[in-house]
């Protein structure tokens, strides 16, 4: 792995994880200068390891990297001076001295823990959401509009205020208590659910899918279910609707890393071990009286997990999901994926009936997704004229490459479904 290369790597593994750490070491009210410390020492070893070749330990390199950085910057601050001499005991001279192994152990717990703390009630939840998703998860601007069905000039905003709470937090914040971890439960799960979503079917416009981030939405997810907090069947359900998703990672692209569509997908392919992980999950998410809408969406991968082929799918339960996943979490865009289920069950007639009369709102109604399936309803319904309009905006809305190059190849052919 070359160092350019390498340095990506940690980008989406590491920064995370490092901003984390520092922001307990230091207090997330100074998280803005944590961040440009980690952003710092991505480009220290970008030249760094370009000329000298990679460390032993990586990892620990970049941490004592934008740990020095950081306490740098807050010495020059004469309101953080006390920081930085209580932290300066920690400060090693080369990087390469830092222990063997650096990360491990506290940073899980700092970066779920991180993860409650951007979830401060005092912030709107879209603050939260962003602030999490940008600080913690690596997200750029354009992602997180994307995935929040927002403009970007609003993330900016939401950001601000977010940073601006932060400065107002305690010194040192201690640990959060029971009440907050169990507060802030339901947000958490949203950023996880979140995070998996942008790896499954990413807004990145150079990579379709990035396993990575679904990887790392597990492994919190899985630290999540073993906190006492997180020991709900709402979690449960989170976990199992991911493991769902992921046995059927490695079909859902053909040799040319194109995206292939459910019913293109070799089902010899996927992973039956961890779709028997996922039922095993989705079953323990049944014990107790809670209903989510991870359980309905669960509850949509597992028939899709369990059909023995595309046609032979039991569609009326997809159907029955979707319509519990619009009474426990009210949706549009829940309608028009129940519109797509009931054209495959009832035929696509049936499927246009389900958005007759319905106004989409405009973060959606300007979305390639509402283009493509109504394209895809009109033509299989063999209303031409419908069906070249909207396919025409759907391929000029489409988010990235990857799926404007499937949009072209299934609406003139075939149905939209499922990736």
């Amino acid at each position: 792995m070359t160092p350019p290369t390498l340095v990506e790597h940690f980008f989406r593994h590491e920064y995370g994880r490092l901003v984390a750490m520092l922001s307990r070491r230091v207090g997330v009210q100074n998280i803005e200068a944590v961040e440009d410390a980690v952003q710092s020492a991505l480009m220290t070893a970008l030249e760094s390891w370009t000329i000298a070749g990679l460390p032993d330990n990586p990892s620990a390199w970049l941490f004592r990297v934008a740990h020095n950085e950081l306490l740098g910057e807050l010495r020059q601050q004469t309101n953080h001076r006390r920081i930085a001499e209580q932290n300066a005991k920690e400060d090693i001279a080369t990087p390469e001295n830092g222990p063997e192994v650096f990360l491990a152990g506290e940073v899980q717990d700092d970066l779920l823990r991180m993860l409650f703390v951007c979830c401060d009630e005092s912030l709107p939840v879209e603050s939260q959401l962003v602030l999490a998703l940008k600080t913690l998860c690596g997200f750029d601007v354009r992602e997180i509009a994307l995935r929040l069905f927002t403009s970007e000039a609003n993330v900016y905003k939401r950001l601000g205020r977010a940073r601006s709470r932060l400065r107002k937090l305690p010194l040192r914040t201690g640990e959060l208590d029971g009440e907050q971890y169990c507060s802030r439960l339901a947000a958490v799960s949203k950023i996880l659910y979140l995070l998996f979503t942008e790896g499954y079917l990413s807004s990145h416009t150079k990579v379709a899918i990035r396993r990575e981030l679904c990887d790392e939405a597990i492994r919190l997810a899985t630290l999540l279910a073993e906190h006492p907090a997180g020991q709900v069947p709402d979690t449960f359900a989170l976990l199992a609707l991911m493991h769902l998703h992921a046995a059927r990672m490695t079909a859902r692209q053909d040799g040319s890393r194109g995206l292939l569509l459910l019913e293109e997908q070799d089902r010899e392919l996927w992973d039956q071990e961890r779709i028997e992980v996922g039922l095993k999950w989705l079953a323990k998410s049944a014990q107790g009286n809670g209903f989510s809408r991870y359980h309905a969406e669960a509850g949509i991968a597992a028939e899709h997990c369990l059909a023995p082929s595309f046609q032979d799918t039991r569609w009326d339960k997809v159907v029955a999901c979707y319509e519990l996943l619009e009474r426990v979490a009210p949706s549009a865009i829940h309608k028009l994926n129940r519109s797509v289920a009931v054209a495959e069950w009832q035929g696509p007639l049936a499927g246009l009936s389900v958005l007759e009369g319905f106004e989409p709102p405009t973060w959606l109604a300007g979305s390639c997704l509402w283009a493509a399936v109504l394209a895809d309803l009109h033509r299989r319904c063999g209303n031409a004229q419908k069906a070249k309009r909207y396919r025409d905006v759907a391929y000029e809305l489409a988010p990235t490459p990857a799926v404007r190059q499937l949009l072209q190849r299934r609406l003139r052919n075939g149905r939209v479904t499922g990736v």
